[in-house]
């Protein structure tokens, strides 16, 4: 097969797929190694295909009806259940990050859209390869949340809040809270 017709067929796959595909899979699949999966990544990308990788694989970017960051604080117990939060009211929690007063603005892909993404993201922070990304900045963080309407991000940001876990702060008018950047 050549070069053109796999990367036909790995858009196919990644259109088409439900979950992240792992570079050694698409090696495997197509016979090559993993750097070949690599450099078609890039080669898809530098055709204007929106490819985006994360721990789990790469997945192709389909249009979002709205995004919305959520400043979020919580215990390591809790962040299972801040997920499970998120996905089982209907987002998609795209990214973390936090703002380091050293290092500045420190980001990672997540794409968890499911309790079952939660699980395996779980189980590798359990693994203790890495430590979360929220504990740099104390337990405070953010997350990119996708929805399909402004009504599900409501909703979900009213759950944050119910379960403790949605950081605000009041505005100088002293009404409505907003979201705390800072």
């Amino acid at each position: 097969m050549k070069g053109t017709e796999r990367r036909r067929e790995i858009l196919h796959l990644l259109s088409t797929a439900g979950s992240p595909f792992s570079g050694t899979s698409l090696a495997e699949r197509f016979s090559v190694s993993r750097q070949v999966i690599v450099q078609d990544m890039a080669l898809l990308r530098a055709e204007g295909h929106e490819v985006i990788s994360t721990t789990r694989g790469y997945l192709l970017h389909t249009p979002v009806h709205v995004v919305r960051i959520i400043k979020v604080f919580h215990t390591d117990e809790e962040m299972a259940d801040e997920l499970n939060t998120i996905v089982d009211q209907g987002g998609v929690a795209e990214d973390v990050f936090v703002h380091h007063r050293v290092y500045g603005e420190l980001r990672a892909s997540l794409h968890i859209a499911s309790r079952r993404d939660v699980e395996r993201f779980m189980s590798e922070i359990k693994s203790g390869k890495s430590a979360p990304l929220k504990d740099v900045t104390s337990g405070y963080h953010y997350h990119t949340v996708s929805a399909d309407s402004e009504a599900t991000l409501d909703l979900i940001e009213a759950e944050l809040e119910r379960k403790g876990y949605l950081c605000r702060k009041k505005t100088e008018r002293g009404g409505t809270d907003v979201p705390a950047f800072n």
